[in-house]
């Protein structure tokens, strides 16, 4: 009997192993880690659905509801898209991601839409807001009053563009009837969400949305990220005539919410001949609700543990903690496309895979400034555009340079002595002398003149170099970035 203790010891605690495993595969995932949907476009069907009735922070996906709106007041008359509108100090005050105009700037309501959608710029969210609805506060009614109309009961909006704002929050659920009212109220418009890049003067800026040109069919929506809700991705593809709508909240990093986003469509593909044997999940709109607070990713995405800063252009998985969470996300992902395609149909190449290859060629679509125009002036527009473009840069350049040398790393400095001062008893005596007649000049002369040339040795006669150098280790700067929409 003593003898078989350990071994029935063993069994029970292997029986216990796999029951908690098969409870995780089983149970529903945390709020905290992300929310999926996918449905049919025409027909609302739910064909999977996970956490897409828990409240979430839009970001950027916001973008949708602005086009939305801004897209229906076009159809309706109430202005054109040769409209010009203006870029006033609120538009050009917002955070990156932005096109970057000066206050005054004109622009039509097509060139914003189209900048809006692709480089997801938060400043021309603003501009068409101000445009349609006066200001943002009356545009942003108008947003919540079409919400309402839609039935997308778990929506509010605070702003267009879907930077961090207290009630500023929808759902996957939500986003779902969103979408599938853009496809089916403004079809004629539609080519605004599947832009693959544009040109603005000499620069091209390519979709977020990594579908785009890679995924087979795919032809919508929005990305959208900030540290609160993480990376998000509406998605929309079409294949044999048979539209799906993939929605994507709380991913890892901008390639993983592509990968997400592409796993749920092959799925949904797959199993157009194979759906008589799921139990139906009725249609999007009549997801139930769930009544709780948006989870809070902010520490996920945007801690200390981030190589470098998050934001919604981010281009790969982004390690974690010595890169074992992002290959973790990353060869679970794999898994799961393996899975899905394996069991319904041959896969041609993993989502992984697909997402890192070059997009299919596609000629950037042209933006400008200024009023409508075609031909020649068409041209002449965008050399303008151009011009103005390249015109800061060697200014910055050329007075950055001219500042290397002690005017410009004295105030530098002078914050820093006064760090110093207050963390140390001896830095007291050096601000003190610095005030007193000339003979003591020379002694607060010395110690700086001892430590300069130790610390000049990476920018000869720069003697400040070293002080100016050590200045952005104690700047917060990857927190910045952190709020990109």
């Amino acid at each position: 009997m003593h003898a078989l203790r350990p071994l029935l010891r063993k069994s029970l605690f292997n029986l216990f192993a796999a029951s908690l495993a098969c409870a995780a595969l089983l149970a529903p995932r945390a709020a905290s880690a992300e929310a999926l949907l996918l449905i049919e476009a025409d027909s609302g069907k739910v064909l999977q659905a996970e956490n897409a009735t828990i409240p979430w922070y839009p970001a950027s996906v916001t973008k949708i509801m602005t086009a939305y709106v801004t897209l229906k007041a076009v159809k309706d008359g109430k202005l054109t898209l040769d409209t010009l509108i203006t870029v006033s100090p609120t538009a050009a005050s917002q955070s990156p991601s932005k096109m970057g105009f000066r206050p005054g700037t004109q622009l039509t309501v097509d060139n914003a839409l189209k900048m809006m959608m692709v480089k997801s710029a938060n400043d021309m969210a603003v501009v068409l807001a101000e445009g349609v609805g006066g200001s943002i506060d009356g545009f942003s009614a108008m947003m919540n009053d079409t919400a309402q109309k839609l039935g997308m009961t778990q929506t509010s909006y605070v702003n267009p563009n879907g930077l961090p704002a207290d009630g500023q929050i929808t759902s996957a659920r939500d986003l779902g009837i969103l979408a599938r009212s853009f496809l089916r109220d403004l079809p004629e418009y539609e080519y605004f969400v599947h832009i693959p890049a544009i040109r603005f003067g000499k620069r091209v800026t390519g979709n977020f949305n990594k579908l785009i040109g890679r995924y087979p069919g795919a032809d919508g929506f929005k990305t959208g990220f900030i540290c609160a809700s993480g990376y998000n991705l509406v998605a929309s593809a079409t294949r044999n005539g048979r539209r799906l709508i993939a929605v994507v909240l709380g991913a890892n990093s901008g390639t993983a919410r592509a990968v997400k986003a592409a796993q749920l469509l092959e799925r949904g593909f797959a199993q157009d001949n194979l759906t008589w044997l799921r139990p139906s999940l009725g249609t999007v709109d009549k997801l139930v609700p769930v009544d709780a607070s948006p989870p809070n990713l902010r520490e996920d995405m945007c801690g200390g543990h981030r190589k470098r800063p998050a934001s919604d252009d981010d281009d790969a998985l982004i390690a974690t903690n010595g890169g074992t969470s992002g290959s973790a996300s990353a060869t679970g992902g794999e898994a799961q496309v393996t899975f899905f395609t394996a069991g319904l149909q041959p896969p041609l190449m993993k989502a992984s895979e697909l997402m890192a290859t070059a997009p299919a060629a596609a000629e950037p679509v042209l933006v400008y400034t200024g009023p409508t125009r075609t031909g020649t002036a068409l041209i002449a527009a965008v050399a303008a555009d151009a011009d103005q473009q390249a015109t800061p840069k060697p200014r910055g350049k050329k007075s950055r340079v001219a500042k290397k040398p002690d005017p410009a790393d004295k105030p530098k400095d002078a914050g820093k002595d006064a760090k110093t001062a207050a963390a140390k008893p001896d830095a007291k005596p050096d601000a003190k002398t610095a005030a007193k007649p000339a003979g003591t000049k020379h002694a607060a002369a010395k110690p700086d003149a001892a430590a300069k040339p130790a610390a000049s040795a990476d920018q000869p006669a720069k003697p400040a170099k070293p002080k100016a150098a050590t200045t952005p280790a104690t700047k917060p700067a990857a927190a910045k970035p952190a709020n990109n929409s």
